[in-house]
């Protein structure tokens, strides 16, 4: 693109300026869209499950209703506690959705198809959804209000559990794949198992990906892990306080995160933007097209289990990561690391 726009008469740095700027659009809008539509997806699949109908009225077929809602919270005043760190209380939703929305720049949509083709992507990706608990403790702590600070402490206790072993997990896949480069890891998964695309066809890393799975739920606050959210103990988390665009800053940057959970699930372990078996005939279809499946595939299994498993309480989520993921992550890591030495390296 950087030479695009050097074709049209730009120099070389404001051509990438232009050029970068263009590249983050393409990306940012299409998700804040589909961040709208995700709502209204969640909302039918919860409905559908419980046998009601959902979202049916704004629009054809209720498509409209998540526009409706982010009209309505538009338009409602901001109110900010007066016992309050005013500054902090703004900040804190800002930080929530801008984070959400950086991790996607490392994200390989097609071949050669990402706006930072970095060798530590990876990396990036473990600092940015890091970062993300910040948010949650900042609005916490500057609400001056019990509720949200305890929710903010339960965020940044399971933030801590679940990242460890979240950690682990991707040591494995590193190891495999040879590289922190996302692009390179989705290629290292091309007919990995006789034709298949992906790692999660190989036995030792199969299990890893269903904790990652479960460890994502946790790391995206999503139900049954939604401990810093329990509106039966916390009234609503660290969003009690938050009202009119703050509160949906929350709510958006929620669901962004939510699916950058569902594509890191398709890029690490199901192959990305390749098409599931290694046929030619499947390669006519983009990329990104199988991308977009793999995450809306992902998606309906985070919105199953919300809308299927009760709640865990607080010392199981705990018990969870600590005793019983950790030690298996550490397992793994271990018997991947052995496997490879005896194998590929002939040790």
């Amino acid at each position: 693109m950087t030479h695009f726009f050097q074709t049209l008469g730009l120099p070389h740095d404001w051509a990438w300026f232009v050029a970068t700027i263009c590249g983050i659009l393409l990306i940012a809008l299409p998700l804040l869209l589909g961040v709208a539509m995700i709502i209204y997806a969640d909302r039918k699949i919860w409905a559908a499950m419980a046998l009601r109908r959902g979202p049916n009225v704004v629009g054809p077929f209720g498509l409209l209703q998540s526009f409706a809602d982010g009209l309505k919270v538009f338009l409602q005043e901001t109110i900010v506690p007066a016992a309050s760190n005013k500054a902090l209380f703004l900040i804190a939703p800002v930080i929530t959705f801008t984070v959400a929305l950086l991790a996607w720049a490392v994200i390989p949509f097609n071949s050669g198809a990402v706006l930072a083709d970095i060798n530590v992507g990876l990396l990036y990706i473990l600092a940015i959804s890091s970062l993300g608990v910040y948010g949650v403790v900042i609005a916490g702590w500057a609400s001056n209000s019990k509720y949200p600070f305890f929710s903010a402490m339960r965020a940044s206790a399971q933030m801590i559990s679940y990242e460890v072993s979240i950690g682990f997990i991707l040591i494995c896949v590193v190891l495999w794949a040879g590289t922190f480069n996302l692009g390179a890891i989705v290629e290292a998964q091309r007919s990995h198992v006789w034709l298949i695309n992906g790692f999660v066809a190989n036995p030792l890393l199969f299990p890893r990906w269903v904790m990652f799975l479960i460890s994502g739920m946790a790391e995206t606050a999503r139900a049954p892990f939604d401990l810093t959210e329990a509106e039966s103990e916390l009234v609503a988390g660290y969003q009690t306080e938050y009202s009119s665009m703050a509160f949906a800053a929350y709510w958006l940057g929620e669901y962004a995160n939510v699916l950058l959970m569902c594509a890191l699930n398709a890029v690490l372990f199901w192959g990305g933007y390749l098409p599931p078996l290694d046929w030619a005939p499947l390669y006519y279809v983009p990329g990104f097209v199988w991308l977009l499946l793999k995450i809306l595939f992902f998606f309906f299994v985070f919105s199953w289990v919300k809308a299927t498993v009760p709640r865990y309480r607080y010392d199981q989520l705990m018990r969870l990561g600590w005793k019983v993921f950790l030690p298996v992550s550490l397992g793994f890591v271990v018997l991947v690391s052995g496997y490879l030495m005896f194998t590929r390296y002939g040790a």
